[in-house]
């Protein structure tokens, strides 16, 4: 995983680079017709009942543009809010307001859309082990927006990125020549670089599971497409060797049935790639 300090570079990245595509050159609109001395309140008003999230990165956009805001936050990251309530109010010059409007809204409609669906399937996990994952299928350049919105909704980061961990799926295994080439390749990698990276290989049948169990040092197995029956004999037969997780075919009706298959994680691309925002509105406030 990627450390903290690492992330908040990425929401920084994120913040900055979204500003500079949606102000160019100025807000011609707000410039045409508002005075830069204006000064003006609003209200993010949640106008479909929901998961919260993004409240926290709001905050940070408001203060990219000017330290002369005061931002009042009236639910908590990861809430539920119901349909007519507000989620904060915002204080400050009218342009710098009217400027963060749209990356404010886009950002935690999609934000609290993700954390309202993994909250969904985390809710099915109760009374298990097992954890609900992430995975890479993100949105292109808002990727930590996304997994942030995932933690906020119960749910557990995969890697962040192809370089934090390994994972070796069909294509390196087939593209090396097979799954033992494959794995001995990235430990010599590893021990070369003195890396210290978790392993991670997916295993498209039990033949494949039983080459991976051969070797050491290995952190999961990625059960990839069994069926519920086989998956509760690949359980077994992975044992305490190491963690478990299952994948494809993962949605909200099947999603219990694999974790009662004792695995330890079930990662699920539809919690960020499959997902209707949540409706939410900036509207000023006339005192």
């Amino acid at each position: 995983m990627i450390s903290a300090e690492q992330q908040l570079k990425e929401i920084e990245g994120i913040i900055q680079n979204a500003l500079r595509e949606d102000i160019g050159s100025g807000d011609h609109s707000t410039l045409a017709c508002i005075p830069t001395s204006a000064r003006g309140k609003a209200a993010l008003l949640v106008k479909e009942s929901g998961y919260i999230s993004g409240l926290e990165f709001a905050q940070k956009v408001f203060a990219a543009l000017s330290q002369d805001i005061v931002f009042e936050p009236l639910q908590e990251d990861g809430a539920y809010a119901e349909k007519g309530s507000i989620a904060f109010t915002v204080e400050g010059p009218s342009h710098i307001l009217l400027q963060a409007e749209r990356l404010v809204l886009n950002a935690m409609q999609r934000m609290s859309g993700i954390t309202t669906k993994t909250r969904a399937y985390v809710a099915q996990l109760e009374g298990t082990k097992t954890r609900l994952l992430d995975t890479r299928k993100t949105t292109p350049g808002i990727r930590a927006l996304e997994k942030w919105a995932v933690r906020l909704g119960g749910g557990v980061n995969h890697r962040f990125a192809l370089y934090d961990a390994i994972m070796l799926k069909d294509n390196h295994i087939d593209f090396c020549g097979g799954m033992d080439q494959a794995i001995l390749a990235t430990k010599n990698y590893l021990k070369q670089h003195e890396f210290n990276l978790p392993i991670i290989v997916e295993a498209r049948d039990f033949d494949e599971i039983k080459a991976i169990l051969k070797h050491n040092g290995i952190t999961r197995i990625l059960i990839d497409n069994f069926s519920i029956k086989d998956t509760k004999k690949a359980v077994a037969l992975i044992g305490d060797h190491c963690q478990t997780e299952s994948s494809g075919m993962i949605n909200l009706q099947t999603i219990r049935d694999y974790a009662l298959c004792g695995v330890d994680f079930v990662s699920c691309g539809a919690i960020t790639h499959s997902v209707q925002n949540l409706d939410l509105s900036l509207k000023a406030i006339n005192d």
